[in-house]
């Protein structure tokens, strides 16, 4: 009996152990089951297979995109496009000056666009008074053109009559206010009967002779000594007297006088 006894509770034992090891199994199975969420949050846990591979897929097109496009390179110039025509001798100013802006500075001389039947006067408006100009347009049809594209261009407003010797000359047109400022380009000569009086207008020349393109003067006596190398394109009609009162100037010399400052010139065709 003790024997059978025995065996009994072995069978039990075993029993026991292998009970004990399955409630072990289903504990630890129970253990590793993922918490579900609700709402947008459980909607994306039970698709997140699909936004992987969507984002996969998104990743995927974008690197291509990229690639294609470097592959094309820049955007190509259209060669047959013609550039944005600019006035004849114009230099184009800089993008980022106002509209408005005076431009000073030239490549060549301007083209012929007056009128050789028409005549011209300019009109000089100055701090001080109004001087009227008759423009001989037949006899210098050159320099009267240059005259008029300048004054037009309002070139000449603002700037000073930089040289004035009382009895001789008043000078100005220059842009650097110095007396040897230019608009970029020098002038060809040009020669007519027209001799000099008191109130004859004229371009300035250098020591070597070359004409500039923008300094003009007019002359306030007798000067007779300027008929072989100067030409004459015009001629004071009205207020010479206010360049009769102007100071004596002279730019080389420290301390000069207060120069004399051209608003306008204006020209009329009469």
């Amino acid at each position: 009996m003790s024997t059978n006894r025995r065996n009994q509770r072995r069978q039990q034992q075993r029993r026991l152990r292998q009970t004990r090891r399955r409630e072990v199994r289903t504990q630890a199975s129970d253990e590793t089951v993922p918490i579900e969420f609700s709402g947008p949050m459980g909607f994306m846990q039970r698709h997140i297979k699909s936004f992987f591979l969507v984002g996969i897929a998104f990743m995927v097109l974008s690197l291509g995109g990229v690639i294609f496009t470097s592959l094309l390179g820049p955007p190509e110039i259209d060669q047959n496009t013609p550039p944005v025509p600019t006035p004849a001798g114009i230099k184009e100013p800089a993008t980022n000056q106002p509209e408005d802006v005076i431009i000073r500075w030239y490549e060549s001389p301007p083209e012929m666009t007056i009128d050789l039947d028409i005549k011209y006067e300019a009109i000089l408006q100055l701090d001080s008074g109004v001087v009227n100009i008759d423009l001989f347009v037949k006899e210098s049809p050159e320099l009267v053109n240059n005259f008029i594209f300048l004054a037009r261009n309002s070139f000449y407003e603002g700037l000073i009559f930089h040289r004035v010797v009382p009895g001789f000359v008043a000078q100005a047109g220059d842009p650097s206010g110095e007396g040897y400022g230019s608009p970029g380009y020098t002038l060809p000569p040009e020669k007519n009967p027209l001799t000099f009086s008191v109130g004859s207008l004229s371009m300035a020349r250098d020591a070597i002779g070359t004409v500039n393109g923008s300094q003009f003067f007019i002359t306030l006596g007798s000067t007779p000594h300027l008929n072989a190398d100067f030409t004459v394109f015009g001629e004071v009609k009205s207020g010479l007297e206010i360049l009769d009162n102007l100071p004596a100037r002279d730019p080389t010399r420290p301390g000069f006088e207060a120069a004399e400052t051209i608003l306008n010139i204006e020209i009329v065709e009469k």
